[in-house]
This record gives C-alpha cells, structure tokens and sequence, in this order.
C-alpha cells in the first residue's frame, strides 16, 4: 500500500489498518498528521471530584466546537 493511499483513505479504515499493522510506523505518523490538529483544545485531567461536576459542561462545549467545524 502506497503512501498516497494512507492519505486518501477514510479515517476509520486507517485507524483499523494501523491496529492490524501496528509495526507499520509509516501510517501511524501519517494518522498522527491527519488527525492531530494545531488548534486542538486539550482539556486537563480531573484532579478531584470537583473538578467532575464541570465536565458535562466542558463535554458539551466541546460538542458543539465539533459541530461548527463539520
């Protein structure tokens, strides 16, 4: 399979291919480029039940980012 292929192939299909050839280091960085943006919003672990009772907030914000985007 050609590098092309990695880059025109569906996510799903790339993701079960790197889980089936997992010594295939060429497609998971390809995977990596795809799917990995600058602009991502990374959001902290919880560091104690407090910080719990935000996470159906942050989630839905989360959510409707995604949904903008699409």
């Amino acid at each position: 399979m050609s590098k092309q292929d990695f880059i025109t192939m569906p996510r799903a299909q790339l993701r079960q291919y790197i889980l089936d050839r997992r010594e295939d280091d060429e497609a998971f960085q390809i995977y990596l480029d795809r799917f990995t943006f600058e602009d991502s919003v990374i959001f902290p672990a919880p560091q104690s039940i407090d910080d719990l009772e935000n996470f159906p907030e942050l989630h839905q914000q989360n959510l409707e980012r995604l949904r903008n985007q699409a």
